[in-house]
């Protein structure tokens, strides 16, 4: 029965809709069930075969001309649309692949995948409670999870798009704490040069958001490194007062767990001391590291973290959890990350409503909209529980010391530095160069063009994806990643096979090709 300025539907039973024959479904529902089939087969089933090439690679101006991209006046049919779809995967990266190891991230978590396709069909923004009242109450209790883990009795936290602007929102954190308000309304009018610190191995996203947010990149003082890539406490404190006597104000120091290239993890506890010491806000960087908390094994590669004052932890990285998952969280202050952002729009943050506000989110962060991120990391905790992602951490970093092994091993490849997370750097050194001089300015520059030209025949054949580059002075050495846990031992092995394969033709000719 029909009322006045409404339409009535029929309500239809969860069974019924079981039963609902494909000829019953619209023309846009018949397209997603197929374009679902097609996401299965070819983005999971086949994409996470070590069978199917990492990446079938063409050249930008090939692919150009091969893939439909042109936009017309009418849209195309159903059929075209399904082909697009494969082609999308076919000439997609397969990140999922067990030798993908290109990037901070890998793997494809069936659990994980289900969230993302959750949250993306119920197309919720994580404003407010009363628009995402199931997804904010889960936030909350992942936020809570994080932080016990990390050691915070007391917390606050967010989710937000990425590690970079974690850290950022570190650096606003420090610089409310220590000017309150007027930071809001005056700006940096009148205040003296305000300094940052982090290491010369540490994350581009520190000196990124120097100039983002107006500090200027030249307030960013970089601190030395040891061996291995650690921050050195005793130069930070140089650093710290040689800004005392520059008459700037030492403002916020970013420790980083689990560099980019090395995976170094910064001695937390010492530079604690200074910044406690000197009144200093302290954010970790953990965005790649922090995962090594949920091993017994290798949290203490985080000893001291529980002191800092806030922490960058990207899940999507090596817990496996699909793009975007990435953590902010803060200690003891609970009300600061809300005093920082918060606008008071009374179209959405109206202070009259009838639950509780604190589940009104989205005045504490500088976004408007806001993805749904915590829910697929819910998913992944509720399947696996806190023993699930122990074993694949686990996995993962004794891939890292299987694969360092190996290296030590075999002849024409070096270790650059012992592995400190499950990052494996080192240099493949062709047959062509093992007989030089490796103390020589000419093997250096040569050993240099090496890692590029393997890398072309890897992507060329699609075998695997490694990543390389040149670090302090250096030459190009390859940086191996371990973040999938269905990469096995055999895997590893493929490895330094495969880039034995792709160079042991390399000539000296090869190597002295401008490009």
């Amino acid at each position: 029965m029909a009322t006045s300025g409404s339409i009535y539907i029929t309500p239809v039973s969860i069974d019924e809709l079981d039963d609902v024959s494909t000829a019953e479904l619209s023309a846009d529902q018949q397209f997603l069930q197929k374009a679902m089939q097609i996401l299965f087969t070819e983005g999971v089933i086949k994409a996470g075969d070590r069978r199917t090439k990492v990446v079938e690679y063409l050249d930008p101006h090939v692919l150009k001309e091969t893939f439909d991209l042109e936009i017309k006046e009418k849209g195309v049919g159903t059929d075209k649309l399904l082909q697009l779809l494969k082609d999308t995967l076919k000439y997609s990266v397969r990140s999922a692949n067990p030798r993908f190891f290109n990037q901070l991230y890998a793997g494809q978590d069936a659990y994980g995948l289900v969230g993302q396709w959750m949250t993306d069909t119920i197309n919720a923004s994580m404003s407010n409670y009363e628009i995402s009242p199931v997804f904010n109450l889960m936030e909350v209790e992942i936020l809570k999870i994080l932080s016990d883990i990390v050691g915070y009795e007391k917390s606050d936290g967010i989710f937000c798009p990425g590690g970079s602007i974690a850290n950022m929102y570190g650096i606003s954190m420090a610089r409310y704490h220590k000017y309150g308000e007027a930071i809001k309304t005056d700006g940096l009018s009148g205040l003296p040069r305000l300094i940052l610190f982090t290491s010369k191995h540490a994350h581009y996203s520190i000196s990124k958001g120097a100039a983002f947010m107006g500090f200027g990149t030249k307030n960013v003082y970089t601190v030395e490194v040891d061996e291995r890539g650690r921050m050195i406490p005793e130069d930070l404190e140089k650093q710290i007062e040689l800004a005392k006597q520059q008459g700037h104000v030492p403002l916020f120091v970013s420790a980083t767990c689990g560099t980019t290239v090395y995976g170094a993890y910064d001695p937390v506890d010492a530079i604690a001391d200074l910044c406690e010491k000197h009144d200093i806000w302290l954010h970790v960087d953990a965005c790649w590291g922090a995962s090594a908390l949920m091993s017994q094994k290798w949290r203490h590669l985080l000893h001291g973290v529980n002191r800092s004052n806030s922490v960058a932890w990207c899940p999507h990285k090596m817990m496996g959890v699909p793009f975007q998952c990435s953590a902010f969280l803060v200690r003891d202050h609970i009300a600061l990350m809300h005093n920082v952002h918060c606008s008071g729009a009374t179209y959405l943050f109206q202070q009259d409503k009838f639950y509780d506000l604190s589940y009104d989110t989205g005045d504490k962060v500088i976004q408007s909209a806001r993805k749904v991120d915590a829910f697929k990391l819910w998913l992944m905790f509720k399947a696996k529980g806190y023993i699930g992602f122990e074993q694949e951490i686990n996995i993962k970093f004794a891939n890292s010391r299987h694969l360092a092994k190996t290296i030590e091993e075999r002849e024409g490849f070096q270790l650059v530095v012992e592995p400190t997370c499950t990052n494996v750097c080192f240099w493949y050194i062709p047959p062509c160069l093992r007989n030089m001089n490796k103390d020589s300015n000419e093997f250096n520059t040569l050993l240099g063009k090496v890692a590029p030209i393997v890398k072309e025949r890897m992507l060329k054949g699609g075998t695997l994806m490694i990543g390389y580059q040149p670090l302090d002075d250096k030459p190009n050495f390859f940086r191996q990643i371990f973040s999938n846990a269905k990469t096995t031992f055999q895997d590893v092995e493929f490895i330094v096979d495969e880039i034995d394969r792709l160079g042991d033709d390399i000539t000296i000719s090869d190597l002295g090709k401008n490009k």
